[in-house]
């Protein structure tokens, strides 16, 4: 995901994109448990959208306060 693209976000859909996100990475990482887990460089990527993401809520709440 660019950051070009979550900043043409809005606010809601964000949120969308944020808990997918999380739910992604709370089921990478019971994959990685049972040793599953196929594309280890996939919880690398999920874990910075999700930081990707923080950041322009806050960026954009920042900007509305």
């Amino acid at each position: 995901m660019k950051i070009s693209d979550v900043r043409a976000k809005t606010p809601d859909q964000l949120d969308d994109d944020l808990a997918s996100l999380k739910k992604e990475q709370f089921n990478l990482r019971f994959q990685k448990a049972t040793g599953q887990l196929e594309k280890t460089a996939r919880v690398r990527e999920v874990r910075r959208d999700i930081a990707r993401i923080k950041t322009v809520a806050a960026e954009k709440a920042a900007k509305k306060a």
